[in-house]
């Protein structure tokens, strides 16, 4: 069996639990793989093995990738998704990090869900990604998102104005900082803090929401995931910031942006104890009372 491990920085206490994992692995005689930066990290806290194999991030996955196991937050499975994209190798997620939406194993669970990746005992997450186009080839040949695209200001203090338009026929005019075009799994991280609602993963929708927009009455609105989104820029700032994920990109401010659901899905591990609504009731503490 071969499996990648990826990984960029974690803190210093979560070192034993992360070469617990190399170790496991190790031991039930998987051939591991890992990116140049996470094992020159690992070189201050403990000595990888021989045997683990060290490579760049673009040739991490071979043809016959069982697995990628992604160690960090929920930022490095985002980083993971342009090595990953559509090779259909299933992500695990170890959160080394704090929230952890989709890395969703805690670093006590390592061993149990370890042996229960290498025994079968998971199911399949599909997620829907975004993809993005525009008339200045922004992003290259990584111009997808799992969680989101962002259109924000740059420069000044001044609101931009954003005009979107819904399979070619006009939505409105967003007097605002910016408008972020969330997925499902996008859902629970850029807009939810903007207001944006939750959306259920495989529920097929894509949700528009302002970023501190000047009219009041502008809410978030949930539009079906297959419609072709386009958006138009105009303000005092010549250039504006364009992010998909974690990645960000300066713009003119006569770029022309089409956004439309990716051709491929990304494929998460979860174990069976696992789902969407544990999640999100665990991670934002529905049903606790937090006040003090």
């Amino acid at each position: 069996m071969k499996i990648v491990v990826y990984g960029n920085k974690f803190n210093k206490e979560a070192s034993p639990y992360v070469e617990q994992l190399f170790n496991l692995l190790i031991e039930k005689g998987v051939q591991i793989s890992v990116n140049n930066s996470l094992f020159e990290f690992t070189k201050q806290f403990f000595p990888l093995n021989e045997k683990v194999i060290v490579k760049n991030k673009k040739s991490l996955l071979e043809v016959d990738t069982d697995f990628l196991i992604s160690v960090g937050g929920d930022g490095t499975i985002l980083d993971t998704i342009t090595t990953v994209r559509d090779s259909n190798v299933p992500i695990l997620g170890v959160n080394t990090g704090r929230l952890g939406f989709l890395a969703n194993n805690t670093k006590d669970e390592i061993v149990s869900s370890v042996n229960s990746l290498l025994s079968g005992e998971f199911k399949i997450d599909s997620r829907t990604l975004l993809s993005l186009k525009s008339n200045v080839n922004q992003f290259g040949e990584d111009n997808f998102a799992l969680n989101e695209f962002t259109l924000h200001k740059k420069d000044s203090s001044m609101m931009m104005t954003v005009h979107v338009f819904i399979d070619g026929e006009f939505l409105n005019s967003y007097w605002a900082d910016g408008v972020i075009v969330a997925t499902p799994t996008g859902s629970t991280a850029y807009s939810l803090s903007c207001g944006g609602p939750l959306l259920s993963p495989g529920s097929d929708n894509f949700v528009i929401t302002p970023i501190a927009p000047h009219n009041l009455n502008l809410r978030p609105l949930v539009v079906k995931d297959d419609v072709e989104i386009l958006l138009k820029m105009e303000g005092r700032d010549a250039e504006f910031l364009t992010t998909l994920d974690s990645r960000s990109q300066t713009v003119k401010q006569d770029a022309v942006i089409t956004l439309k659901k990716a051709s491929f899905n990304v494929n998460l591990i979860q174990f069976n104890h696992q789902n969407f609504f544990s999640t999100i009731r665990n991670k934002l503490y529905w049903g606790r009372d937090v006040r003090n």
